[in-house]
């Protein structure tokens, strides 16, 4: 057809064939043509099944149909590589704005934290499937492929900053003044946590979108620290160490609404101890935090862990004192009474409370429950072991004496089960 000088009806006839064969590996792949439009109204829930499907297509173009194509048109215009090169870079080329105009379409699309993982994947393929493809075109098309495919990698990496650090949004705005019952962990230490635990896998990704994103805007909306410190780090480090703070200042301010202080200490032990467990749980985002956070995050467990034993604790501990139980080397018998009296009645308050507060992790509620027995148990058992004596065995003895330490030790460990107990009684 060339040599009978039909030229533009061969290339012509070639193009729609193999636009149509184009079509039918969109097809096979389940990938619809979709518009920018349709792309800008459709649900999230429906969007998000797409990207998958968008992602297995360009992979496949660019490892699988566009070698084929250059080799079959190579093939069929060998004697005419101008001609060949052409149309290849012309089917293609079509082929690439339509995924192209999709990436961008998506990184219109309104944003929110949740969407950051499927942006991140799209961000990666971009980054990894195409600059393969450059080899094959000629370098005219090879440099329009590489501007045009990193004006969309940079739209969808610069939504997935905002996404980000929309986390920072999410925390600032729970307000809510309603306490966790039983000062189990917060919903939003929850959600921060394993938001952040996801994002760790996302972790080369994010540096390399967050330092590309921090050359365009520094000091603009990002106003990223100068400190010495954190110019070290990287811009991600950064933005991650202000979210974990603003998780600390928010759980700090909600420990406030409890009204028992040995409550609001527990509720932060719990909170504290799930952010480290989490942190610890992802080696990627515990480099980032550092072992010194780490081990100050340990160190901050271990006062409110102190605090909470000297607010509850330290209380009863003082029914056993024995200062004011003798005159002259006698035991005063209705001092001695009211201190069993007093003992009993404040263990039964707190065994009420607290057999009702949470603790859902279980090395720490063990830690907590072996505090409290290492310090009570023994001051009972010396307390009873010189006192005991001198109340009048029988009905006396067994009013005033309720508990034996045994029983004390089985109350303790129904601490913090989150059950709601009706009070501390003597076993049969």
């Amino acid at each position: 057809m060339i040599g009978g000088g039909f030229e533009s009806e061969c290339c012509h006839v070639y193009m729609m064939i193999r636009g149509h064969a184009f079509d039918e590996c969109f097809a096979e792949i389940g990938f619809e043509k979709i518009s920018i439009d349709e792309v800008q109204k459709m649900q999230w829930e429906a969007l998000e099944r797409e990207i998958p499907l968008w992602i297995k297509a360009v992979k496949e173009y660019a490892s699988i149909y566009f070698v084929k194509e250059l080799k079959l048109a190579e093939a069929v215009f060998s004697n005419y590589s101008s001609i060949s090169s052409s149309l290849f870079s012309n089917l293609t080329r079509s082929v690439l704005i339509q995924l192209l105009n999709f990436a961008e379409a998506v990184a219109m699309t309104k944003r929110s934290a949740e969407k950051l993982f499927k942006f991140l994947d799209m961000y990666e393929t971009l980054r990894d499937s195409l600059p393969a493809m450059g080899a094959l075109f000629s370098e005219e098309y090879e440099n329009e492929l590489k501007t045009e495919s990193t004006t969309a990698r940079c739209r969808i990496g610069e939504a997935a900053i905002c996404m980000f650090c929309d986390l920072e949004n999410s925390i600032k705005s729970d307000t809510g003044k309603t306490p966790v019952p039983g000062g189990a962990v917060h919903p939003l230490t929850r959600y921060t946590m394993n938001y952040l635990k996801y994002a760790g896998e996302y972790i080369a990704t994010l540096e390399q979108v967050f330092r590309e994103h921090s050359k365009i805007e520094r000091g603009e909306s990002q106003n990223f620290n100068n400190d010495n410190d954190e110019e070290n780090q990287s811009p991600f480090s950064n933005q991650l160490v202000r979210v974990m703070d603003l998780l600390d200042s928010n759980l700090e301010a909600k420990s406030k609404l409890y009204k028992d202080i040995a409550l609001s200490c527990i509720f932060m032990m719990n909170n504290g101890r799930y952010i480290v467990q989490k942190i610890k749980g992802s080696t990627e985002i515990r480099q980032m935090m550092g072992d010194p956070w780490c081990r100050r995050k340990s160190s901050e467990l271990r006062n409110y862990h102190k605090n909470y034993q000297r607010e509850t604790w330290s209380k009863l501990l003082g029914c056993l004192g024995h200062e004011g139980l003798q005159v002259n080397g006698k035991v005063i018998k209705p001092v001695l009474k009211e201190r069993f009296k007093s003992f009993n009645v404040l263990f039964d308050e707190i065994h009420k409370a607290q057999s009702s507060w949470v603790v859902s992790d279980e090395q720490l509620q063990s830690e907590l429950r072996v505090s409290i027995t290492a310090v009570v148990i023994p001051a009972y058992r010396s307390f009873m072991g010189r006192f005991s004596q001198y109340l009048t065995p029988g009905r006396q003895t067994e009013k005033y004496i309720k508990y034996q330490a045994e029983d004390l030790e089985t109350y303790i460990d129904e601490l913090f089960d989150g059950n709601s107990a009706s009070g501390a009684r003597k076993r049969p």
